[in-house]
């Protein structure tokens, strides 16, 4: 990857990078499982399930930078390619996505299936604004390791042409159906 072109962008968080956003910003998803050391994943998987009309207790800073965002109208998409039958973990995800939708995100779903023959980057992205991808690196075991920013033209067509060939094929939340 290049070196950064876009100084301001380093050593922000993802929040603070989005809430920089003016038009859009659009997160790819690929793997079977995140952050398994999440205690919100433990609590769902000891069976706590999240009412949607109890905000305060699934409400938290990254919602409200998705709703603030979106409120001045940038548009945020989220799209998941997935193995079926779902691993746990993303049967964890399935259930809590209607907080990201509360918090003003859009989210489709691909069964891995379907994504074959797709031209995909290595790693999960977000791009932000069309000109700046925020790459995550994994360990091997779904924990947060790192992440990098870019200008690099030849990495924002890659990301921004997955993103947009996934979004095509995937399924709206609303109607995807889990196997």
């Amino acid at each position: 990857m290049a070196e950064l072109a876009l100084t301001e962008w380093v050593d922000q968080s993802i929040e603070d990078m989005l809430r920089a956003c003016e038009r859009s910003a659009v997160h790819l998803e690929m793997r079977d499982g995140y952050m398994r050391s999440d205690p919100d994943f433990a609590a769902w998987r000891d069976g706590q399930r999240w009412d949607p009309a109890d905000r305060e207790s699934w409400w938290h800073p990254w919602y409200q930078a998705t709703s603030d965002v979106t409120s001045r109208g940038v548009e945020i998409r989220r799209a998941r390619i997935v193995s079926e039958p779902l691993s746990e973990y993303v049967r964890y995800e399935y259930d809590c996505t209607f907080m990201n939708i509360i918090g003003g995100e859009k989210v489709r779903w691909l069964p891995r299936r379907r994504a074959t023959d797709l031209a995909l980057p290595g790693n999960d992205f977000w791009l932000f604004d069309g000109r700046i991808v925020l790459v995550n690196h994994f360990t091997g075991e779904g924990e947060s390791a790192a992440h990098e920013t870019t200008t690099d033209l030849a990495v924002v067509k890659l990301c921004a042409t997955a993103f947009e060939a996934v979004w095509e094929r995937a399924i709206p939340h609303e109607d995807y159906r889990p196997t």
